[in-house]
């Protein structure tokens, strides 16, 4: 913790460029003045106090967030560290896209690596989380790996789920998935954060879903489940401006996403910074896990590319848009203005870094190539959870027939 001095003085964050006009609920993230070294600690896990953007939270029945947050050199470091590597991951499955080692559905979250990094930094193992298919950078952060994620992407055994489930079902003991129904993950978020409350565990479920998502029937049955029965939920929209190729104000009379729990109270949250998100989500956990019962956080954030990678993204906007989002308000530039401006770390040493998750990317990518597709031993398994298997499993024709080892046994 900072001192009474140093807390006098805490360390004031960038101001924000003005709105860009074609944006009008657009929250910023870009720095404009430096910070002088002394604020900032010479022990790197010495946490110090950084002063939030005025316009980083907004609330709606609810004061929102203070705008502090408590970080450290070595978090910095951790965060960029991270932020560069989930964005050389999602790069590279566009080229394995490309090359047609990945079929099928591919959605990327290049732009949004705020929102899954910033989230991870402020829970623990044992709060859950699931979204919905835009969701590789949560698999790896939530206990899986890279090879892990590329492998099941290109359908091969060394896969997350073994190359059967795709880029849309990847799973680790604390993340539920990837989703591919439009919203389904909603109410089987509601469903995890009430088996919390019913065994008394202090912990939260964070279930995004994206604006595009926001107007299913089954998000705001979701919603009054919980709110009638205090679960410690958050829900979070992931506001990325468009859903599939329709922006936001075409699809949604009320697009401030935050506002439309009804009795729930929500806050808006600048997306684009990976700080603002991590002090929101210790926030939000602090509420759910005392009992207030559920918060709607809306995350304003951008993707780059489009939908999926099968949407060249460019029918519905224009390319000078994107490159002002890219040039202005990246969310990983914005990190490496505050950790070269606080003096955090060189040049160089960020150079390094992202020499580094280069070089770790093409490993693991080199590593998922060489895993073989799953063999036809693999269709029989997961079917049901591993021990409660039945005796046998019919095939395809009524004399293929698997006999289970368990029961052979």
């Amino acid at each position: 913790m900072l001192s009474a001095l140093r807390a006098a003085r805490a360390v004031r964050s960038p101001r924000a460029l003005p709105r860009v006009a074609a944006f009008a609920r657009y929250v910023q993230t870009a720095a404009d003045k430096s910070v002088p070294h002394d604020d900032v600690p010479e022990k790197g896990n010495e946490e110090f106090k950084i002063r939030l953007h005025e316009d980083t939270f907004q609330g709606y029945l609810c004061d929102p967030p203070e705008a502090f947050v408590e970080t450290s050199k070595d978090e910095l470091i951790q965060m960029y560290d991270q932020m560069t590597t989930m964005r050389r991951m999602e790069q590279a499955a566009d080229a394995l896209y490309k090359q047609k080692l990945i079929r099928g559905f591919c959605h990327l979250a290049i732009g949004q690596e705020a929102v899954s990094i910033g989230m991870e930094h402020a829970i623990t193992p044992q709060d859950n989380v699931i979204t919905s298919y835009r969701c590789h950078t949560f698999a790896v952060l939530r206990g899986g790996t890279i090879k892990g994620v590329l492998a099941e992407l290109m359908g091969r055994e060394a896969g997350m789920s073994n190359g059967k489930g795709g880029s849309m079902h990847i799973f680790t003991p604390s993340f539920f998935g990837g989703n591919g129904i439009v919203g389904a993950q909603v109410p089987l978020g509601a469903g995890i954060a009430f088996a919390q409350k019913y065994l008394k565990k202090p912990q939260v479920t964070f279930a995004l879903y994206g604006d595009g998502a926001s107007n299913q029937g089954q998000v705001f049955e979701a919603f009054n489940m919980a709110k009638l029965w205090s679960i410690p939920a958050v829900f979070v929209c992931e506001n990325n401006k468009y859903g599939m190729g329709t922006s936001a104000e075409r699809s949604s009379q009320n697009t401030s996403y935050f506002t439309r729990g009804d009795k729930i109270p929500g806050i808006e949250v600048n997306g684009m910074d990976v700080l603002a998100v991590k002090k929101a989500c210790e926030w939000a956990k602090e509420w759910t896990v005392s009992g207030k019962g559920p918060l709607l956080i809306e995350f304003v954030t951008y993707r780059y590319g489009g939908h999926s990678m099968s949407d060249p993204g460019t029918t519905y906007r224009t390319r000078d848009e994107v490159q002002q989002v890219r040039s202005a308000h990246d969310p990983i530039a914005g990190l490496k203005k505050y950790i070269l401006d606080w003096g955090v770390a060189t040049e160089d040493e960020l150079k390094a870094i992202d020499k580094r998750a280069k070089d770790t990317i093409a490993e693991a990518v080199e590593e998922a190539k060489q895993s073989p597709m799953p063999g036809l031993h693999e269709f029989w398994t997961d079917i049901y959870y591993k021990g409660t298997e039945p005796p046998f499993m019919r095939g395809r024709t009524k004399d293929e027939i698997h006999y289970y080892e368990k029961a052979a046994a």
